[in-house]
């Protein structure tokens, strides 16, 4: 039969070893109060800006997407849409009948940055490939 003494020596050898469990939690306490306090910072940087020609111009003739700041914000080849379900129909049948045609989006500076993000994501989501985004060469 196995018996306890109630000497403190016997008691000591039952209690467990908390040091291992004390150096686990200050590590995690350490690593949760510096990414708490972090703040994100961003910097504000100049573009380089390059001599050769950004565009390129293709043999197809492209699909042309615009994007516009006031209503309606969509247009195909240059008619312009007033709503986002007839103009993702008419964009798809376009890239169905014309796979071979690259994609160029051409967008107004003040155009909606969430109409930019939707068309993008329905892109995405659709697996079109936009092949260009026009931009303006500064002078």
């Amino acid at each position: 039969m196995i018996s306890i003494n109630n000497n403190q020596q016997n008691a000591d050898e039952l209690n467990p070893d908390l040091t291992p469990l004390l150096d686990i939690i200050f590590i995690v306490m350490v690593f949760l109060l510096l990414t708490a306090t972090v703040k994100i910072k961003a910097l504000e940087v100049e573009l380089p800006q390059t001599s050769t020609q950004i565009l390129q111009t293709t043999k197809a003739d492209p699909i042309a997407i615009n994007l516009v700041s006031t209503e309606p914000y969509w247009a195909l080849q240059g008619q312009p849409i007033n709503n986002w379900d007839s103009f993702t129909q008419q964009l798809l049948t376009e890239v169905k009948t014309n796979p071979n045609k690259p994609v160029v989006i051409g967008a107004d500076k003040k155009a909606s940055v969430e109409q930019m993000l939707k068309l993008l994501a329905f892109l995405q989501k659709n697996d079109i490939k936009a092949t260009q985004l026009l931009m303006e060469d500064q002078p």
